[in-house]
């Protein structure tokens, strides 16, 4: 174990010793390979086409709600209101909204007709789709981490860079603006037809009321059935005394007595007078009845508690609809704008790309891995050569014909 130990640590010295005697054998080529190729680099992003970048951000514009200060409005009708917008028509956040409409083909194209980018970016074939791609590749869209919507235009111009900024701003406004407006004129549309549904309800209840009312005598149910009951008691009162006064009078006097004679008059009166109040027949048909028929009450109390509700019902929802009616109006005229500019996207002073350090960095990297990647494939095949020739022979004569063979190909074909 300690020998097998002993001979990893030789063996990895051996090789750190290999890697440095390496790369002292080529290091002038090392050297000279990744100084010409960063520097190369270097001017090449010195002397390309510079680009800037101009930044614009807005916020949501806060919604007046003006359905809040309405009493009895439940959320369930608030959702309809067009200041809290159409579920198909929001994105999971207002932001993600905006997007959505900055990336459309109608402002795409706007953008590109406004600037002539396709003379900008100098597109000969299929020059909207094409000069869409381009321009989309030089634009940015993020929602930052405080909510607001940064909109970059990267371009080689820095006056066009901040006009085409502002111009996604103005754009974002005004097609915001419309989806609202059509989205408001829909609610609107509705809500409206609703209201004009409840309003001939309201006049076919009234009229079904009334005409109940004039069939049967009800004005005021509940105080009816009460007078009512109380008429038909003092007459069903009277009437028992005026049974007893003329049992009374039947042991006293003769049956041909006129107040024995008066007394029984009186008694049919007032039984006449009950079936009357049973029925429903007592007075004309000209003549206001006040009193309800016992016989009918029930039924008559029914058929009125349903007219009446039927027509509080309509009541109700007409107390509902018409705020937000009204709010429907407001919002389809309400032209205000649905974006909040926090910062106006300006000139750009500097550069934005290329980046002449980040280029460079890169280059070094890149070239320094390759310069190693070459000195020790040819370290390798030196190597080879030296201790077995006839493989080296194979191995050249292999990657010639693959290689040459393949090119010989490609020029035949």
């Amino acid at each position: 174990m300690v020998e097998q130990k002993e001979f990893q640590k030789q063996t990895l010295g051996l090789t750190l010793l290999d890697f440095i005697s390496i790369l002292t054998k080529y290091r002038h080529f090392l050297v000279w390979f990744v100084f010409v190729v960063t520097f190369i680099t270097v001017i090449i992003a010195l002397v390309s086409p510079k680009w800037y970048k101009s930044t614009a951000s807005v916020f949501p514009a806060e919604q007046t709600d003006l359905l809040s200060g309405v009493e009895g409005i439940s959320s369930l009708v608030k959702t309809f209101a067009p200041g809290k917008k159409l579920g198909a028509l929001t994105g999971p956040s207002e932001t993600d909204r905006y997007i959505a409409i900055l990336k459309s083909s109608t402002v795409l194209a706007e953008v590109i007709r406004k600037f002539d980018l396709v003379n900008v970016y100098k597109i000969t074939s299929y020059p909207m789709e094409k000069t869409a791609k381009e321009l989309m590749s030089n634009v940015e869209f993020e929602v930052q981490d405080e909510g607001n919507l940064t909109i970059s235009v990267y371009d080689k111009s820095p006056q066009r860079a901040a006009e085409m900024a502002n111009y996604f701003v103005e754009l974002l406004n005004k097609t915001n603006s419309e989806l609202h407006v059509q989205n408001a004129r829909g609610n609107r549309e509705f809500i409206e037809q609703r209201y004009n549904q409840n309003l001939e309800d309201i006049k076919r209840s009234e009229e079904a009321l009334t005409t109940f009312q004039r069939k049967f005598g009800v004005i005021a149910m509940p105080e009816q059935i009460e007078a009512s009951i109380k008429a038909g008691a003092e007459i069903v009162g009277k009437l028992t005394l005026k049974e007893v006064e003329l049992n009374i009078m039947k042991r006293t006097l003769s049956e041909e007595s006129p107040l024995v004679a008066f007394a029984k008059i009186e008694a049919q009166e007032l039984k006449k007078k009950i079936r009357e109040m049973n029925s429903g027949t007592s007075g004309g048909d000209d003549q206001m009845k006040i009193l309800i028929p016992f016989k009918q009450a029930p039924e008559l109390g029914s058929e009125y508690i349903r007219l009446y509700r039927d027509l509080e019902i309509q009541y109700k929802i007409l107390q509902f609809i018409t705020p937000l009616y009204e709010q429907a109006k407001v919002e389809e005229r309400r032209s205000t704008p649905s974006v909040v500019v926090l910062d106006y996207a300006g000139v750009p002073e500097r550069k934005a790309k290329p980046k002449v350090s980040l280029y460079a960095l890169l280059a070094l990297v890149v070239s320094t891995l390759i310069s190693f990647f070459v000195v020790f494939i040819k370290e390798t095949f030196e190597r080879i050569e030296k201790t077995d020739p006839a493989k080296y022979n194979t191995m050249l004569s292999t990657l010639k014909k693959d290689w040459f063979g393949l090119r010989f190909n490609r020029k035949r074909g």
